[in-house]
């Protein structure tokens, strides 16, 4: 492979859930194609960023100058982006400098514009050069999960049973009002009452001011809301929980909760509707999510098969833009 051909590009506009995605599935790809990634995070200037993906610019230079500087002295095979703002340079670069372009979620335009799109059943997107995944992408797995329990090691002396709360935020189908949040804290109450046990609090940057001051005022344990709170213990929260607690907007948040081996809950008093209300029935038909009640026995759980598709979303990814597998494979992708 030549050194162009070992230089995946991963794109993406700096928010939390798109490089999640964007980064794992170019990470995934890189260590077994022995690649480097390179990250690139995209400002689109306007007009281009108010009707992304549908125009292209002529120049790199629209994309912000962390691009255009990757563009200028930077080669390339592949190009992994998420978003609508990435949408817009995966295209461009297929197009303009003839890089293999993959992009993570429904670019809301022709998919024959990519080689390949990935995106979430729920989305309902199909096509002969889409695969579907079921819920978000992400690097969390066993592994994964072990390393987060060795570096965050002091979170697994707290008493157990340990629950963690995360918060996501409104959206067009979920109001996550005064009322919604009443109820959910009622539960959590309820909960730890009747078991004892800890309390984590993590929030999104989505969730609104008021929710996270309220969740501050009116819960116990330890809380993150934001870089005033230190640094983010999510990974480590996620890996010592002995069950998890979502709110009802997040594809995101449930789908990472949802790749442990623990029980996951949703606080939603009413019928979950649009995509992510597909995605939810999804996770309950399949034993993997519940509704959360006033008790904890109320919603036992079985047998528990954690939700990770990524390495055959990789897998499908391989086969289909004919990537060589690297042997032996390396634990690790190097980065740009």
């Amino acid at each position: 492979m030549t050194d162009a051909g070992r230089t995946f590009w991963c794109v993406h506009d700096g928010g939390c859930g798109n490089r999640r995605q964007a980064m794992a599935v170019a990470e995934g790809l890189a260590i077994r194609s022995d690649a480097e990634v390179r990250e690139v995070v995209v400002s689109v200037q306007r007009p281009w960023r108010w009707l992304a993906p549908h125009w292209l610019p002529r120049s790199p230079a629209a994309f912000g100058e962390a691009f255009a500087d990757v563009c200028a002295d930077g080669a390339g095979r592949l190009v992994v982006g998420c978003g609508r703002q990435a949408a817009l340079a995966t295209r461009w670069l297929r197009a303009k400098r003839g890089f293999k372009a993959l992009q993570i979620l429904d670019p809301r335009i022709d998919t024959d514009f990519y080689d390949l799109v990935i995106a979430p059943e729920h989305d309902g997107l199909v096509g002969d050069n889409v695969v579907s995944t079921l819920g978000s992408l992400h690097s969390i797995n066993a592994g994964w999960l072990a390393q987060a329990r060795i570096a965050s090691s002091q979170l697994g002396l707290v008493p157990a049973p340990r629950t963690l709360l995360l918060l996501g935020g409104p959206t067009r189908h979920h109001a996550m009002d005064q009322a919604y949040w009443t109820g959910l804290r009622e539960r959590v109450e309820s909960w730890l009452e009747s078991e004892g046990g800890s309390l984590w609090v993590s929030s999104s940057r989505r969730t609104p001011k008021w929710l996270r001051k309220a969740a501050r005022d009116e819960l116990p344990g330890r809380q993150w809301h934001g870089s005033q709170d230190g640094d983010n213990p999510y990974s480590g929260m996620i890996a010592w929980a002995d069950r998890i607690i979502v709110t009802a907007d997040s594809a995101n948040l449930v789908s990472e909760a949802c790749a442990t081996s623990v029980p996951v809950y949703c606080h939603a008093p009413e019928v979950q509707q649009g995509k992510i209300g597909h995605l939810f029935t999804r996770l309950q038909d399949r034993g993997r999510l519940r509704v959360l009640r006033h008790h904890s026995e109320d919603a036992r759980f079985g047998v528990i098969e954690p939700l990770r598709s990524l390495d055959a979303t990789i897998d499908e990814v391989q086969k289909r833009l004919g990537l060589p597998t690297a042997e032996p494979l390396r634990r690790q992708p190097r980065l740009a």
